[in-house]
C-alpha cells in the first residue's frame, strides 16, 4: 500500500471498538477544496486486523470529518462517508473513501470510525492519498515483508 507520511496520517494500526476518532488530524492551513486537480485526493483505510462479525449485527461506516477547529467542537461537515460491510473488512483490505469534486474542507480533517453491534471491533491504518498512486500501488497486509 501506498506509505503515509505523518502529514497525511489519520490513524496508525488504531484498535477500534467502539465509535472513535481517528487518532491524528490533518491541518489544510485553510478552508480548501482538496477533490479537484490533476490527481484526485481520497482517503484509504488498510485494515490491518480483521472486522469482528460474529453476531451478524455488527456495523462499519467511516466518514471524513472536517471542522474549523482542531478539537472539532463545532458541528463537523462530513466530506464523504462510506459503510463497509464487516465481512469486506478482511485482513489486508484496503477501502477508498472518495472525495467529491465539490467538498470544500475546512481547515482540519480527521476519520471517524462509526461502529455498532454487538461485538464490533477492527484495526485499521488510514490516511490521505492521490487516487493514481492508489490504483497503481500494490497492497500487503500489515507485517508483511518481500525477501531477496
Amino acid at each position: 500500500m501506498a506509505r503515509f507520511d505523518l502529514q497525511e496520517l489519520f490513524s496508525n494500526a488504531q484498535a477500534l471498538t467502539a465509535s472513535a476518532a481517528s487518532t491524528s488530524y490533518i491541518d489544510f492551513g485553510s478552508d480548501r477544496n482538496i477533490g479537484i486537480g490533476l490527481h484526485k485526493v481520497c482517503a484509504l483505510i488498510r485494515v490491518d486486523v480483521a472486522a469482528d462479525f460474529t453476531t451478524g449485527d455488527e456495523t462499519y461506516t467511516f466518514a471524513l470529518q472536517t471542522d474549523d477547529n482542531s478539537s472539532f467542537s463545532s458541528v463537523a461537515t462530513v466530506g464523504a462517508a462510506k459503510a463497509i460491510l464487516a465481512s469486506a473488512l478482511t485482513a489486508g483490505s484496503v477501502h477508498v473513501l472518495e472525495i467529491p469534486a465539490d467538498a470544500t474542507m475546512e481547515r482540519y480533517c480527521r476519520l471517524y470510525a462509526t461502529l455498532a453491534g454487538t461485538t464490533p471491533t477492527v484495526t485499521i491504518t488510514a490516511g490521505l492519498a492521490a487516487r493514481d498512486a492508489v490504483d497503481m500501488a500494490p497492497m500487503y497486509p500489515a507485517g508483511y515483508s518481500v525477501g531477496s
